[in-house]
């Protein structure tokens, strides 16, 4: 039995050998794994989760006040339904039965807003207590440092957060200072508590890259012997930084075609596979605006200054999404909004500087009546807190110069154009059946001196409650407090 088959062992072990043979040839080892191909390069830098585990949000009616939508729609005596996180319902009538589950909170003679968002704060990078070790807000050790992120200068324990959460603020976002030409990536956060900044963050949300022309670069450097120390040395600079990224853009492009072409290839070989370009965090962030995908923020007070940003972004086909500071935005307003440019101004701040100088305070209701995009933001821990305040007083004087604006064109500037300006407009910025729960409850008309912001829903938890004896965030302010 034995003998009869042994032929047919030695017919299989020659097979065998055969097969692990055959897998050795040169033509067989030619063969390789299609690898995937990234939209852009570098790809995406994806981090785990480490939010901790928030409040659930309320369901929750809340019934019976004036609803201010920053749509153009103002309900009387209305109705809003929270669910989820989500409005759920917007209503000129009772809501009626109530649905399962929900609370109804009577708010009968209040007034109801979306939340309020600051497109430049540096809550976090300039902390309260402001001291030299809290400062964080400009790597000024370079005229361009494209490389570094806002996020990881923010101290979420900043007292500040809290103050501005009370002012009915919901989401802000962190901006590196204007020392440098090219300051970094901002971050958008949102005003819930986090042991991290990174678990603030607002999901979803754009990165924003900040950019400062003017008297502050070329003071800063040009203090130290260094370039620029001119507004044409800052130009430069810029010009050479951006052809830069566009050579990297192109070398970049040229790895993605090639990896295709290698993926196609069958007869391509694995040691044949392209060799990506070195990465560099610099080049990174400044490939991404030339692709145009991180928002452009740029700290500019003249408008010949801004024009000349928009040559800038015209020579090497970037978008800048809005101007901050912009005092002199008036003077090229139906440029700013054929353009779609906001503008990220102040109500009424003057004369701090001479770039500064012809600020005036009808900036925003003309931008307005131009069609272009006005936003009233804060730049200050302390107007942060009274954001309402601030483009109420820019709406008058704008109506007491003979100005076409309304009040709801005052409530868009600190919440449905700068959810605009930070590319959250599809999920926040005003009220409308699912979008985010971010809502505000004032005790009166939110545009009078008088009004304060009395419940604050960020993403339907409910972080403020005037009524309640609110917690501090903070551990630096927890300790401050006298013992009970």
């Amino acid at each position: 039995m034995l003998t009869r088959c042994l032929p047919t062992l030695a017919s299989a072990l020659v097979l065998l050998t055969s097969a692990c043979t055959a897998k050795d040839t040169p033509q067989e080892s030619a063969k390789k794994a299609p690898v995937e191909v990234p939209a852009s390069w570098p790809a995406s830098r994806a981090t785990r989760d480490l939010s901790p585990t928030r409040a659930q949000p309320e369901h929750i009616l809340l019934r019976g006040a004036t609803i201010l939508t920053a749509t153009g729609q103002r309900i009387e005596r209305g109705d809003l339904l929270l669910q989820d996180g989500e409005i759920v319902r917007v209503s000129a009538t009772p809501i009626e039965p109530v649905p399962q589950g929900a609370i109804t909170l009577d708010v009968s003679g209040k007034v109801i807003t979306p939340g309020i968002i600051d497109t430049h704060s540096h809550l976090g990078v300039y902390p309260t207590p402001y001291v030299a070790a809290h400062s964080d807000g400009n790597e000024a050790t370079s005229p361009t440092t494209p490389d570094v992120w806002a996020v990881h200068s923010v101290w979420p324990q900043d007292p500040g957060f809290q103050r501005a959460l009370a002012g009915g603020v919901t989401a802000l976002q962190i901006l590196p200072g204007s020392a440098n030409l090219i300051g970094g990536r901002a971050v958008t956060l949102q005003l819930h508590p986090g042991i991290s900044s990174r678990a603030m963050q607002f999901p979803g949300a754009p990165v924003g890259v900040k950019m400062a022309c003017g008297e502050n670069p070329k003071r800063v450097y040009g203090s130290r012997g260094g370039k620029p120390s001119t507004r044409m040395g800052s130009m430069a600079v810029w010009r050479q930084t951006f052809q830069k990224a566009s050579e990297a853009r192109v070398a970049w492009d040229k790895h993605i075609e090639d990896l295709k072409k290698w993926n196609e290839d069958e007869s391509a070989k694995p040691g044949d596979r392209p060799k990506a370009p070195a990465l560099d965090l610099a080049q990174e962030t400044l490939v991404g605006i030339l692709r145009g995908e991180l928002l452009v923020h740029v700290h500019c007070y003249r408008a010949d200054e801004m024009i000349q940003v928009l040559q800038l972004a015209d020579e090497f086909g970037f978008k800048v999404r809005s101007f901050h500071h912009a005092v002199e935005a008036y003077k090229i307003r139906d440029v700013l909004a054929k353009w779609d440019v906001s503008v990220s101004t102040w109500a009424d701040w003057w004369g701090f500087k001479i770039e500064a100088h012809d600020a005036i305070t009808q900036n925003a209701g003309l931008l307005q009546e131009a069609g272009a995009r006005a936003i009233i933001h804060s730049d200050s821990a302390i107007d942060i807190q009274r954001l309402n305040q601030e483009a109420s007083k820019a709406y008058w004087a704008a109506k007491h110069a003979g100005l076409k604006v309304t009040q709801e064109d005052a409530l868009r500037w600190i919440t449905a154009n700068p959810a605009w300006a930070l590319g959250i407009d599809e999920v926040t910025g005003t009220l409308e059946p699912g979008k985010r729960a971010d809502v505000v409850v004032w005790s009166a008309d939110p545009l009078s001196v008088y009004a304060q912001a009395e419940m604050v829903w960020v993403r339907g938890v409910r972080e403020y409650d005037r009524s309640r004896d609110a917690q501090p965030w903070s551990d630096f302010e927890a300790a401050q407090l006298p013992p009970e």
